[in-house]
């Protein structure tokens, strides 16, 4: 990631349908708060905070392993978001928890222990996000066995 402004562009199409610019390179997206207030016809701001502190954990993993040259495709990542009143009754996301799989099994990758102790580190949305909402990060396998 580099470092300087990310901006992006958000339009009201109807009620809380919100049109989503990243930039010319990018497809425009639509996100919609669920029913009652929306139409659930797009993703809510916490599916959108969720998806981008999974694609960001994603990322680092999926660079800190190529960092040495291994091949740990294909991954995946689930995000759990709780939702629920913080102390002054408001909705708020109180805590996440990210699952990432591996596509392979751990044994055959080299260095697993020195990147599983790094990769965090290196997320730049999950340890911005993370200075406010508690976030708790799983590795697995391909065999199914938690690595972290």
């Amino acid at each position: 990631m580099a470092e300087g402004i990310i901006t992006v562009t958000l339009r009201q199409q109807q009620d809380y349908q919100f049109n989503v610019e990243f930039g010319a390179e990018v497809p425009a997206l639509m996100c919609d708060e669920p029913a009652p207030l929306g139409k659930g016809q797009g993703p809510s701001p916490v599916q959108m905070l969720a998806a981008a502190v999974g694609n960001c954990l994603s990322d680092s993993l999926l660079f800190a392993l190529r960092k040495f040259k291994q091949s740990p495709e294909p991954l995946s990542c689930q995000v759990s978001a709780e939702v629920g009143r913080n102390a002054e009754g408001r909705m708020r996301v109180l805590r996440m928890r990210a699952e990432l799989r591996l596509g392979v099994p751990g044994a055959q990758l080299q260095h697993l222990d020195r990147v599983l102790d790094q990769f965090e580190t290196y997320c730049t949305v999950t340890q911005s996000v993370g200075q406010g909402i508690a976030i708790e990060t799983q590795v697995w396998d391909s065999a199914g066995l938690r690595l972290k």
